[in-house]
């Protein structure tokens, strides 16, 4: 089950991070990875050679997702090295911890430029290709506050994860035609390096109290996105996948 030997997939910003995560897990489901982060940096080279340990093809691609001109070089990078796409895991995201009285409008547009434009482009993108196919699975990766909210500020997160999973039920309708499936994941508070530095332990430890089942880690994200793009999940889509350790019950 879940076997996705012979796939190609591409996760963008997924240097660190849940994107990481995303990328072995495909990787250990038989999946050739394009890596995308901003920068080719080590941690991106780093896991390129970790997902080829596993026996998989790897690239890294760089490129800002909110800039067209960049994504558009990005999936011609693809298609040579790969020449074709069967999964793309829209991962690549901002957050900052601004009320809306100190968000200025370039802070709104810079992170609703990466993490709803930057969807759309490369979904525009990938859907070109898999329509070719005739098959693909694009996932959104969105987040637990598409739902309940941001709790203190953060309103230009919350509204681009909203509008990410306005775009997956879109999206969903037009792809189906074509044998691709659109989905999103909405995680809750998932344990990384980045929130272990920024939280510290003692904060870590409170807030994983708070959640009935604690705080989530990278393969659970993992394994969502493995489900969503097998074949099992072909009978799937515009769906919402919460994995979020009952923080938010809808």
């Amino acid at each position: 089950m879940f076997d996705l030997t012979g796939k190609v997939a591409l996760v963008t910003g997924a240097a660190r991070g849940i994107g990481s995560g995303i990328a072995i897990g495909l990787a250990q489901a038989g999946a050739d990875i394009a890596i995308n982060d901003l920068y080719a940096d080590g941690d991106a080279k780093g896991l390129a050679a970790q997902i080829r340990g596993l026996g998989r093809r790897a690239i890294v691609l760089a490129a800002d997702v909110s800039r067209e001109a960049q994504v558009r070089a990005m999936f011609e990078g693809l298609d040579a090295a790969f020449g074709r796409l069967d999964i793309l895991v829209n991962n690549a995201g901002l957050s900052r911890p601004e009320t809306i009285m100190e968000t200025s409008l370039a802070s709104w547009n810079e992170l609703l430029g990466v993490n709803l434009t930057g969807s759309f482009l490369c979904a525009k993108l990938a859907m070109e290709r898999m329509t070719r196919q005739r098959f693909g699975r694009i996932l959104q990766i969105a987040s637990v506050v598409a739902h309940q909210g941001a709790l203190y500020g953060h309103a230009h997160y919350a509204a681009s994860k909203s509008g990410q999973l306005g775009l997956t039920k879109t999206l969903a309708r037009t792809a189906a035609a074509y044998g691709i499936t659109v989905n999103a994941i909405a995680p809750g508070v998932i344990e990384t390096k980045l929130l272990r530095r920024t939280l510290g332990d003692a904060r870590i430890q409170a807030l994983g109290q708070e959640i009935p089942l604690g705080l989530g880690r990278l393969e659970d994200i993992a394994a969502a996105a493995v489900f969503l793009a097998s074949d099992e999940a072909r009978y799937v889509t515009g769906f919402t996948l919460d994995v979020n350790g009952g923080q938010y019950l809808r």
